[in-house]
């Protein structure tokens, strides 16, 4: 490989810097693009809308389409990460995504655009998310949380620039050129992926390279090539290495998707809220440009209002991470996330009361703060209650139900709009699912804690007492009720509790 290719050298522990902060940068362009994008489209709805005649309804599918499957293609994606590494899925997300955009500026009918943006620029931004997002993780360990809020920072960013870029496009080339010219611009994705080169191969050829690629490759990659090297003809080898990628694949499939999580408490608490809370959490954004325009404000102050909301919710990012990482909230940290989601869907129930600009600009400066509260502790409070070890496929199994409601929510704004003529509805249903949701993960959490407690205390005195002395089937009957209720905290113990039982069958 050339000078500027050549891999990251040797070193089994992240670099923490160096090259590292470059892949920050590939990372920051393509989590943007995979976050505004979507929204950054509202901006041309209302023109398209008049040249296909449909309603708003119809429109909102696109962002829609687009939004779910960027969230419902995650596990596709972190799949063929493990598969492939980072580089390629986010060179082939970035190509899709162009190549999504360029069809969309030839599209004769609504149902094309939905193919079009929604499926195919969707499942290029889901290529882009998760990779991005993985491969800090390998460069960074120490920094980790510094890197990974400059990455997410892409996300406002963008929404920031592409909200008035948008609009400036139209009113230069119609919405047909925009689209191309905005396919042009997602191929940048190509270049961001370019940068997330593979980390830990030698430089030297011969033995040590051997040693480090073994490290890095898959499992079945390095007993093929071992296998190869034994035996020249290699017959049997493919076949095995077929057998083995089957196995491998249905093991990141349960990994993705270990469905045991329906059983656990917290998780099953999160999930609902979450569900609830997304009917209403994209709508107004993707509705609030054409609202501003509908009463009367010009396109680039209308644009400009998308641009004042991300650059609050810039600043409410980081900001929430560190107050949620302080040691009074830290411990009550669903407490914090539920009140957020209230403080959402209060400001959707005042907006309808923001008469004129300066009312909509107040709107936008609390929703980005209230929408930046929400994203910054999304993830962080579901790991908090499943822990680390299940939290992969807690993401994988709430992004899959979560892309059902986001797919609804602007939709069923849409339709209030039309019904009725008037936005203050749509506003209204999203602040009153979003307060409900809030509510919900209030009190559910707070009886989640206290049986959390009391299920503590009873252990404690169980192990306490000397007296209590459980035949084998008791024995057996209880393990299986603690299990349920505590999750995952003992299936540690109850792994090493079925090794013991095996041994002594003397299996």
């Amino acid at each position: 490989p050339g000078p500027a290719m050549r891999p990251a050298g040797p070193g089994a522990s992240p670099p923490d810097g160096a090259w590292g902060w470059v892949v920050v940068f590939g990372a920051f362009v393509s989590i943007g693009f995979a976050y505004a994008f979507p929204k950054g489209i509202a901006i041309f709805f209302k023109e398209i809308q008049d040249f296909f005649g449909t309603s708003y309804s119809e429109i909102a599918w696109v962002s829609s389409i687009t939004l779910a499957t960027t969230y419902g293609a995650g596990p596709i994606s972190s799949i063929l990460v493990n598969r492939y590494g980072s580089r390629p899925v986010v060179m082939l997300g970035g190509l899709l995504c162009g190549i999504g955009m360029v069809s969309a500026a030839f599209c004769t009918s609504i149902l094309q655009l939905y193919i079009c943006v929604g499926f195919i620029t969707g499942f290029g931004l889901a290529l882009n998310l998760q990779p991005s997002v993985i491969i800090i993780g390998k460069y960074f360990l120490k920094r980790r949380p510094i890197a990974n809020g400059l990455a997410m920072a892409g996300s406002p960013v963008m929404l920031c620039t592409l909200a008035p870029l948008n609009q400036f496009l139209f009113d230069n080339f119609g919405w047909r050129g925009s689209f191309l010219i905005l396919g042009a611009v997602l191929l940048n994705c190509c270049v961001a992926g370019a940068l997330f080169r593979p980390i830990g191969v030698a430089k030297e050829p011969g033995k040590n390279q051997m040693v480090e690629e073994e490290k890095e490759a898959p499992k079945e990659e390095v007993t093929k090539v071992s296998i190869e090297m034994s035996n020249p003809t290699h017959a049997p080898a493919e076949t095995k290495t077929e057998e083995e990628e089957e196995k491998d694949c249905c093991e990141k499939i349960n990994q993705y998707l270990d469905f045991s999580l329906f059983k656990h408490r917290g998780f099953l608490i999160y999930l609902i809220g979450n569900v609830l809370m997304f009917l209403g959490f994209f709508a107004p954004i993707v509705f609030l440009a054409p609202y501003a325009k509908h009463i009367g404000i010009d396109e680039y102050s209308a644009a400009f209002l998308l641009s004042i909301l991300a650059i609050v919710d810039m600043i409410a990012r980081p900001a929430t991470g560190i107050i949620a990482n302080s040691k009074w909230v830290r411990p009550r940290i669903q407490y914090f996330f539920s009140f957020s989601i209230a403080f959402n869907g209060a400001c959707h129930l005042l907006c309808p009361l923001a008469s004129g600009y300066t009312g909509l600009v107040i709107y936008s400066i609390f929703f980005g703060l209230a929408f930046g509260m929400v994203c910054a502790m999304l993830f962080e409070t579901l790991m908090d209650l499943v822990g680390a070890a299940r939290f992969t496929s807690a993401v994988g199994l709430v992004t899959i139900v979560e892309c059902c409601t986001i797919l609804l929510g602007p939709p069923i704004g849409g339709t209030l709009i039309d019904t009725f003529g008037d936005y203050k509805y749509m506003f209204i249903k999203c602040g009153a699912v979003m307060v409900l949701a809030g509510t919900f993960l209030f009190i559910m959490n707070y009886y989640n804690y206290r049986m959390l407690a009391k299920e503590e205390k009873e252990r404690k005195a169980k192990e306490e007492d000397p007296k209590i002395v459980r035949t084998e089937n008791e024995g057996r009957s209880n393990w299986n009720k603690e299990t349920q209720q505590d999750g995952h905290e003992l299936e540690p113990l109850k792994d090493e509790r079925e090794g013991l039982k095996t041994e002594a069958n003397g299996t």
